[in-house]
């Protein structure tokens, strides 16, 4: 069974916080102001365009009360997966051959935005759902016959 750190490991804590502020229907602006930081300091957060920092972490925790270390634990994970990504850049096969599939595939999203790994069931669902067989073909390539089938059958 899934815990819900589990479910939002690699997503920058900035995410988790403008949800839960959303959740307690509490402004960003105003809430920055009431823990003594600057809004921008938290919107720049809350838009995954900054860290996360001890010290205001824990401000937000004690305000929200939410379990103490939740989001520096959230942008360890988060830092983790930019690493895991960083490293991967190297690896030649880090995504399908996208000349091989239709943009139309993947009309709800931005194909250059999709983590092929994370998301490969998914994507396998679709290609072979709605896809022709030279995009079923380069996702076999890609993933493999094993991959495919399993998912597939599910």
């Amino acid at each position: 069974m899934k815990t819900t750190l589990d479910t939002i490991k690699g997503i920058h804590p900035g995410y988790v916080l403008e949800r839960e502020l959303k959740k307690r229907k509490l402004g960003k602006g105003q809430f920055a102001i009431s823990m003594g930081e600057f809004p921008q300091t938290l919107t720049a957060i809350t838009k995954g365009r900054r860290r996360m920092n001890i010290a205001l972490a824990m401000k937000i925790e004690k305000l929200l009360s939410i379990e103490e270390g939740y989001f520096m634990v959230l942008q360890v994970y988060y830092d983790i997966e930019q690493q895991k990504k960083k490293e991967n850049k190297d690896i030649e096969n880090e995504h399908p051959d996208l000349g091989k599939l239709r943009s139309v595939l993947f009309w709800d999203t931005d194909i250059k935005k999709i983590d092929w790994q994370k998301q490969k069931k998914a994507v396998i669902k679709r290609v072979f759902e709605r896809g022709n067989e030279t995009e079923k073909k380069e996702i076999i390539r890609f993933y493999g016959h094993e991959t495919v089938n399993a998912i597939i059958r599910l």
